[in-house]
């Protein structure tokens, strides 16, 4: 590990110093620019059916996220991102206002196609994933859902091109591996993705990580992702593996799950939306998954069926349910989630 640090310490210190004159060759010019974006999208929702029965019958509001972004040009290859964060907390049972932290905080430098970021910014654990997919409004990825990773690390990340047609990106990143929370141990996190344009409608990319943790608790996560898209049609499939150490080298936790979803463009706007995630082990953190409660005993099947309204430009009504089916425990199925919700996003 020792090695891997010293190795991306120096390539670091190499590119910027190559950089160094382009600097200041450029200082005349006026980079003052600065802009500020967001995003808020929250549900009306309904828990018409549970396996967990203090929470059926449920109902309400409530933002699941609100972002609120700064981004400002430093000079020509510098650039910075500092993002707040705030969403309920989707447990059924807190109650407190909304606080804002920090979700992005660092420091790009670009040079032609590569990129170097330090600070806390975007895993490349599902962000290919997550954009393709489109609809973190309505819900999030099958690996960000289950809680197979962070979609935030704070460390120093790596990313670009590797031939002048743009076909083939890489992303490579070492972390913390606490997500945006604090340092406490001395073991590392280090995540890389591969992808391949084959041609315009079609793309796949392979990702794999390990997670160190104190003792023998290290989680190892492989996944790969198959994308095609066209003017009408949107489809993905997503097959993650994950290892996690239980303490000892015979008792490995191993879960699975492989996530299908089709998006379809009726109208300019209006879209449909289904997905289903085969989750075939069941989730240990499955009961702390935030605004739906899964089983942590049993094997389940997640569906989301909704239709997305388009009212004004950066204007969405979406309608949508989500539904999940266990497997049998002990020869009885836990009772399904079912919940009819109507979700609404706005950015700017």
């Amino acid at each position: 590990m020792q090695k891997i640090i010293v190795g991306i310490i120096t390539t670091s210190l190499i590119a910027f110093s190559f950089n160094s004159f382009a600097g200041e060759k450029n200082k005349s010019q006026n980079y003052e620019n600065a802009e500020f974006s967001g995003y808020m999208f929250g549900d009306i929702y309904y828990i018409a059916s549970s396996h967990n029965k203090n929470i059926e019958k449920e109902n309400g509001f409530w933002f699941r996220r609100i972002y609120f972004t700064f981004d400002k040009n430093l000079s020509r290859t510098f650039s910075i991102r500092l993002r707040l964060e705030m969403n309920s907390p989707g447990d059924f049972k807190t109650k407190t206002k909304l606080e804002p932290y920090v979700k992005d905080a660092y420091l790009n430098w670009k040079h032609n196609n590569h990129s170097i970021i330090i600070g806390i910014s975007p895993t490349p654990t599902w962000g290919f994933v997550e954009s393709f997919w489109g609809y973190r409004s309505v819900e999030k990825t099958a690996v960000d859902l289950f809680k197979f990773g962070n979609p935030r690390d704070f460390g120093i990340s790596f990313k670009g091109s590797l031939n002048k047609s743009k076909t083939v990106s890489y992303r490579l990143m070492l972390a913390n591996g606490n997500g945006i929370k604090s340092e406490t141990d001395k073991e590392k996190m280090v995540m890389a993705s591969l992808r391949y344009n084959f041609t315009d409608n079609l793309t796949v990319e392979v990702y794999a990580d390990w997670n160190g943790y104190p003792g023998h608790f290290d989680r190892y996560t492989f996944q790969g992702f198959l994308a095609y898209r066209t003017k009408i049609h949107r489809f993905g499939v997503q097959f993650v593996q994950q290892t996690r150490q239980n303490g000892t080298k015979n008792n490995d936790i191993k879960l699975e799950l492989l996530s299908l979803f089709y998006i379809r463009n009726f109208t300019e706007k209006i879209k449909g939306i289904s997905r289903v995630d085969f989750v075939f082990d069941p989730i240990p953190e499955g009961d702390k998954i935030p605004y739906i409660k899964f089983d942590t005993n049993a094997k389940s099947k997640f569906f989301l069926f909704g239709i997305d309204f388009l009212l004004e430009k950066n204007i969405h009504i979406i309608p949508n349910i989500e539904l999940v089916s266990y497997s049998k425990i002990n020869g009885k199925k836990p009772d399904m989630e079912i919940i009819p919700r109507l979700t609404y996003f706005f950015k700017w």
